[in-house]
């Protein structure tokens, strides 16, 4: 008996553009936070975005990768870098809020960043940075020197 197998086609949806007055260029972990926290808003729910970046770090687009509860949010590699490989991304900077007011990561914040380096650096996908953003302040894992330590824990 024949059997019937879809015929699929990929492709990335545009939902809508964003209107930011600074430049679209990350330079600085300051630069993805500040982008990220415009984009998130005063969420009361952990929101796990990421920003598909082009060789010369410009934002292509930004899309986010779950909503969570007020204290954490599910995140899996998979769904990170199907939106990276669908952007045609050259290098992404993840990012998510506290709805607390504390930046300070969590356990499971350090455990995905190192699933995420080592599923980027397997897709050729630069993972720049995570940043996780509140009201008035951020914490940058690429400041922090967290990505160094993270790699150099891989070798």
């Amino acid at each position: 008996m024949a059997v019937r197998v879809p015929v699929i086609k990929i492709q990335i949806v545009k939902e809508r553009t964003m209107p930011y007055q600074e430049s679209i260029n990350i330079g600085s972990p300051f630069d993805a936070a500040q982008f990220i926290r415009t984009y998130i808003g005063e969420a009361d729910r952990e929101h796990f975005v990421v920003l598909l970046l082009n060789t010369k770090h410009r934002i292509n687009a930004i899309h986010t990768v779950s909503v969570g509860s007020l204290s954490a949010t599910i995140v899996h590699p998979r769904e990170v870098l199907k939106a990276a490989i669908l952007a045609n991304a050259a290098a992404l900077v993840v990012g998510h809020n506290h709805p607390s007011g504390d930046p300070t990561p969590s356990q499971e914040d350090v455990s995905v960043t190192h699933r995420l380096l080592q599923a980027s650096a397997i897709m050729g996908i630069e993972l720049l940075d995570h940043v996780i953003v509140c009201e008035d302040r951020h914490m940058s894992f690429k400041e922090r020197g967290f990505l160094d330590m993270i790699a150099k824990s891989e070798s």
